[in-house]
């Protein structure tokens, strides 16, 4: 059957850390018909200490069966693939036998998780560096860190190892979901989240499962590696329209799905800003990274498709920094007998900027440090009596932010690689001029702003384009 015959569609969905998208793409035009989202409020308090970062999953799975029943009924009947896209480097665990309920209805099939763990997401913290340090040193050009996957087992295994003894299946949310849609026995795993979850070489595609049983890891939880965009299978159950046995793409990184959806010529560059940011390009084909990583390198490079990498600046510090500061002045605004609306302060404190072209006041946006340098913090430098105002914080606030990430992969860089356009992207930077302002200084390249990031929107388009 071909994915351009007319009313046929793909189904996009992305898992994200705070909410899931459904997107239903037309074969033939690519055009986005409908989308769903709802947000998860999946977050849970966990036995295991402060830093630890879960989520519910029964509640992620409601999101998920929330959007695709909300997408029209007579498209749903109409999809020939399905994309799953979602948060990575996070972990799930589940007895693959019984990890799931399927339940028929008025509106179609349903399914609900059964004997799953809870998701420790790409944000726990509850891996130490000492942890981390005893590890035996992965064979991979990425580092690993705390909330991957792999690290994340380790700490199980040091703490509570009767808690995986429950389980015989891990992967991402994602992987989670498309092994329920297609009932499979061992879950498949893209290479892109296999790369998230540490001691994954992606020169040969291959878990170091020698390493990993010399520690005594547990390699049977480790899901089977296929190349990003294969098909994993086929839906064995009806999904509220959705035909049985329709094909199903294994599970895919959200950042590659959104970097897919706006990056249209192999010469863009794209920068997002928005929580927090990024600015990635492709590498021409046959490019190898080195063998091992260097911890004080300020970039990474990402699988894509095809045996492509992508080189990636991926910064903490975006909006997340612009919103910090404003949440600043909204409580020294209530502590001083006033309540002004977080929006106010937003649009007061970016108009006052704009009024201001420039300033000496020199702001160091690293509030939440980097990955390559977890110790910087923010400070604000060259204050004088002429600089204190609003506009000329503000400017300085949205000038540090891009310089931390133009630290990390300078235009220089970007011209000297081919790039000869920036689509610019995400929510923080599209609503902010005195942010787009800035970022035209520091990157003399072409900007194109309007297509957003969309990760649902990505995964669709790349099962559509996969044969």
């Amino acid at each position: 059957m071909s994915l351009q015959a007319p009313s046929r569609y793909v189904l996009g969905l992305d898992v994200g850390t705070s909410s899931v998208k459904a997107v239903l793409l037309e074969a033939e035009s690519r055009a986005v018909v409908d989308s769903q989202t709802k947000k998860t409020k999946a977050d849970i308090s966990s036995l295991d200490g402060e830093k630890c970062r879960e989520q519910d999953v029964a509640r992620i799975v409601s999101a998920v069966n929330s959007c695709v029943a909300a997408l029209p009924r007579e498209h749903l009947c109409k999809v020939v693939r399905i994309g799953v896209s979602g948060q990575m480097h996070g972990v799930v665990l589940w007895k693959s036998e019984e990890g799931c309920i399927w339940q028929g209805g008025e509106t179609g099939f349903t399914f609900q998780p059964k004997k799953t763990s809870h998701l420790i997401t790409w944000q726990d913290g509850r891996c130490s560096r000492e942890l981390l340090d005893s590890l035996t040193r992965p064979d991979s050009h990425l580092s690993l860190a705390t909330g991957f996957g792999c690290a994340t087992i380790f700490w199980y295994m040091r703490n509570r190892p009767q808690f995986l003894e429950s389980y015989n299946a891990a992967g991402t949310i994602h992987d989670y979901v498309v092994a329920v849609l297609c009932g499979l026995r061992r879950p498949l795993m893209s290479a892109q989240n296999a790369a998230s979850w540490g001691y994954f070489n992606t020169r040969c595609g291959t878990w170091n499962l020698q390493i990993l049983r010399d520690s005594g890891f547990p390699t049977y939880l480790l899901p089977v590696v296929v190349e990003s965009g294969a098909i994993a299978g086929k839906t064995d159950h009806e999904w509220y329209g959705v035909p049985e046995g329709t094909e199903v793409g294994v599970a895919l990184g959200d950042f590659q799905c959104s970097v897919y959806s706006c990056m249209t010529e192999t010469t863009d560059a794209v920068l997002n800003i928005g929580t927090s940011a990024q600015l990635t390009f492709a590498l021409i084909p046959g490019f190898q990274p080195p063998a091992h990583p260097d911890p004080t390198a300020s970039i990474a490079y990402f699988p894509y498709f095809d045996g492509i990498y992508l080189v990636v600046a991926a910064a903490l510090n975006g909006g997340n920094v612009l919103a910090s500061f404003i949440e600043m002045l909204k409580q020294w605004m209530q502590e001083l007998g006033l309540e002004v609306p977080e929006s106010v302060i937003y649009s007061r404190s970016v108009h006052a900027a704009l009024t201001i072209t420039d300033t000496d006041l020199a702001v160091q946006a690293t509030l939440f440090g980097e990955r390559h340098s977890p110790d910087q913090l923010a400070s604000v430098t060259n204050i004088s009596p002429s600089n204190l105002s609003l506009g000329h914080m503000t400017r300085a606030l949205c000038r540090g932010i891009v310089k931390n990430l133009s630290s990390m992969l300078p235009c220089q860089q970007l011209i000297e690689s081919g790039v000869q356009r920036i689509m610019g992207s995400g929510s923080a930077l599209i609503c902010n001029d005195v942010l787009k302002q800035e970022v035209e200084k520091a990157f003399t390249l072409p900007i194109v702003y309007g297509k957003n990031v969309d990760s649902a929107v990505g995964v669709a388009m790349v099962m559509l384009d996969r044969k």
